[in-house]
């Protein structure tokens, strides 16, 4: 009884979060177990390009860490935030949110390739976190409780507290940047006058998904709809009415007013409130 009531709640997580958490919890349990060494996973632009061990280009993303609090901290941050992306902004539009992995993923490793970084999960990460708060502006967050601060002030706070741990930012700051570049192309250029669309996702990126949905096995009612979600970016379901702290908008950042807090975890945001 157990296993088919966490089988249904994992089956019930969606898609993309599913499978990108599942790797890395996999990943993990597989070094944890020396099935395979933290050596054949980290990134090495020399042994990619020279000894062609092109899995390199992935698997530093599914590497947080052996069992941990550290790779429990990073685990849930990853959940928590692809899962609200995907749910949220990217509700129905599953090749747009693959897609956002996509260029997140690439645009992470060409600057790993100047910035001598080994695993790249951490960046991936902090680009959903930044992504995320920037669409959510009025949600309220808080730090333990104590110091309260709106959304797009998390990636900020979540540097400053790996400042105050003496870790490096490196990684922190290019998820930030990342997540800032695509944030501009894809919310921001596009309203501009004269402004287009530069990230529009691919129609081959559609059809795959939606082939995919098509053989997954489930019945012709889910599959029917699975393939009129995910095949059209555009379609919206007409139940979905989020709250105003839950919809897309712009922030103004004013000064970096949040350099100065400690991290760790952005406690839960509160209940949806009134503005």
């Amino acid at each position: 009884m157990a296993y088919h009531t966490l089988r249904q709640e994992y089956m019930l997580m969606p898609p993309v979060t599913r499978a990108y958490t599942t790797v890395c919890l996999l990943t993990s349990i597989a070094v944890q177990l020396d099935v395979v060494s933290p050596f054949q996973l980290y990134f090495n632009p020399l042994l990619i390009t020279q000894k062609f061990e092109i899995w390199r280009l992935l698997t530093p993303f599914f590497f947080f860490g052996t069992f941990s609090f550290n790779f429990l901290f990073n685990m849930i941050f990853t959940y928590r935030y692809c899962k609200m992306l995907e749910e949220g902004s990217f509700r129905g539009r599953t090749a747009d949110f693959v897609y956002m992995f996509i260029f997140g993923c690439i645009s992470t490793v060409i600057c790993a390739w100047f910035l001598n970084l080994l695993f790249l999960g951490h960046a991936l990460t902090t680009m959903f976190v930044y992504i995320w708060a920037r669409r959510n502006p009025y949600v309220r967050m808080n730090f333990f409780g104590l110091l309260p601060f709106r959304a797009p002030y998390l990636p900020w706070v979540l540097v400053a507290f790996s400042v105050l741990l003496g870790n490096s930012v490196v990684v922190d700051i290019l998820g930030i940047a990342i997540g800032h570049l695509y944030f501009f192309l894809e919310d921001v250029f596009p309203n501009q006058p004269g402004g287009r669309r530069l990230l529009a996702t691919p129609r081959i990126l559609y059809e795959f998904i939606w082939h995919f949905g098509a053989n997954s096995g489930d019945s012709i009612q889910v599959n029917a709809f699975r393939r009129k979600i995910l095949f059209d970016a555009h379609i919206e379901d007409p139940l979905y009415n989020p709250a105003p702290d839950e919809r897309p908008g712009g922030f103004d950042w004013g000064a970096a007013g949040a350099a100065g807090v400690a991290e760790a975890v952005a406690e839960q945001p509160r209940e949806n409130e009134n503005q």
